[in-house]
């Protein structure tokens, strides 16, 4: 087990990261850019200004976890182990990742850029979309229930196809609901 460290501005993709159990560690500025991190445990664990660009996260246990400014794009979070799944995001570009059938109650996305990321059948309850952009976002049997919405913009799903009872919208964003019936609000 790898405790207490830091690793900073190292690439991942030329040097793998070691297979094992990471726990309190940093990752400042590295490069995860199609490395492999199948299999690897990371338990309260920071990562700040990483790139994990079409990274391997197969069976990769993310407990407990925070993103920090990180670029994440195309990250299949279904593929890691559910079972221990935490995760907080925070100025993060998540652009065309996967999160399809993941239970990710009271996760936090604060100021991300969510472009055409998939939620299809993900449980968000209590979770909050702070200030974050859902153009082309995947909403489909997801459970939306007391999910925090008012800052966020570019929403779009539809209240028939998903659990969102007790979720907050903002007088600007609740046209989001609406679109599929193909009307004008003025």
């Amino acid at each position: 087990m790898i405790e207490n460290q830091t690793f900073n501005s190292l690439n991942y993709y030329k040097t793998p990261l070691g297979k094992g159990e990471y726990e309190d560690c940093r990752f400042i500025n590295c490069n995860f850019e199609n490395a492999d991190l199948s299999n690897i445990s990371f338990t309260d664990c920071e990562f700040t200004d990483c790139h994990f660009s079409l990274t391997n996260i197969k069976h990769s246990v993310f407990n407990d976890v925070r993103f920090l400014d990180c670029k994440l794009l195309g990250i299949h979070f279904n593929d890691c182990d559910d079972m221990l799944l935490s995760v907080s995001f925070n100025g993060c570009n998540l652009e065309l990742s996967m999160f399809y059938k993941l239970t990710l109650k009271k996760t936090l996305f604060k100021d991300c850029n969510l472009n055409g990321v998939d939620f299809t059948e993900t449980n968000l309850t209590n979770s909050t979309f702070h200030n974050c952009d859902l153009k082309h976002v995947i909403f489909q049997n997801t459970i939306l229930e007391r999910t925090d919405f008012e800052s966020a913009y570019n929403i779009s799903l539809d209240p028939e196809n998903n659990r969102i009872r007790h979720a907050k919208f903002s007088k600007e964003n609740v046209s989001g609901l609406l679109k599929k019936y193909q009307i004008k609000i003025t």
